[in-house]
């Protein structure tokens, strides 16, 4: 896989061009040089890449008003996401996520590289995972009849949910972006929708069907409809899916999706 630079967003003209999420999709996986193409600026591989750290940048940016914590340990509140980031690898940061989470507290944290925790710290488990970024010229197209889900639909939400074992998902999920759903006989039987948010780039998230419908197409209509709404902001989707799961990987580099690289997201637990 050729990953030499990659394309990251900076500040745009008002009424940016259409094609400027086009631009990037074309070169994020090329060995092109340091330097701007239309209003859009690739960043070389020594640079870090935002994807490098979704739960950090997310916090950071576009979620900031979700983030409990300082300028250097961040989560988000526990009925929303499961999941923290500190600003780096160093003993203060990890003091500082200590000191957010109190005595014996778990929260996962995501790493590209192996994970060096300083002593007090257990990894209680480890989820490997590759990060795929949408790469096709054009969104696919939808097949199905997609519902837009609110919260008057959040108890079906998770007990499909935790059915297809998403400990990601909470109830407060919802508020982080937009989530789209299939119905059949007014039965909530696949769902999806959006994650970390941040300048240029949207995770799609909680892609699940209810195990009696799969097969039927349902996850590439939810997953077209989410890269139809978010490429019309200009930004860029990915998606984290385990690395175990072939079937849905291969579904993913059908709808136009290339693996950038693996991630794992360890659940952490302060001693």
């Amino acid at each position: 896989m050729e990953k030499d630079s990659y394309a990251l967003p900076i500040l745009r003209r008002p009424n940016p061009p259409r094609y400027c999420t086009t631009i990037i999709r074309d070169i994020l996986f090329s060995h092109r040089s340091l330097g701007l193409v239309g209003s859009c600026l690739i960043v070389g591989e020594g640079q870090l890449s935002l994807l490098d750290s979704p739960v950090w940048n997310a916090l950071s940016t576009f979620h900031a008003s979700f983030a409990e914590g300082n300028e250097i340990a961040k989560r988000y509140p526990v009925d929303v996401a499961p999941l923290a980031a500190t600003h780096d690898q160093s003993a203060e940061s990890y003091q500082s996520l200590a000191r957010l989470l109190g005595p014996g507290g778990v929260t996962a944290l995501s790493f590209v590289t192996e994970p060096n925790l300083p002593p007090g710290w257990t990894i209680v488990r480890m989820l490997p995972n590759v990060q795929m970024v949408w790469n096709g010229l054009v969104p696919p197209s939808v097949e199905h009849r997609i519902e837009d889900l609110n919260i008057s639909h959040i108890d079906e939400m998770l007990a499909l949910t935790e059915l297809n074992k998403l400990g990601r998902f909470r109830r407060g999920a919802p508020q982080l972006g937009s989530y789209l759903g299939v119905h059949d006989s007014s039965h909530l039987v696949a769902m999806a929708g959006e994650g970390f948010r941040f300048p240029g780039y949207t995770e799609i998230s909680a892609v699940c069907t209810h195990p009696d419908y799969r097969g039927r197409g349902y996850a590439s209509s939810l997953v077209s409809a989410l890269i139809q709404k978010i490429t019309k902001r200009d930004e860029i989707p990915f998606l984290h899916v385990g690395t175990e799961n072939v079937d849905a990987i291969r579904l993913y580099e059908k709808l136009g999706f290339k693996t950038r690289h693996n991630i794992n997201f360890a659940i952490v637990k302060r001693d």
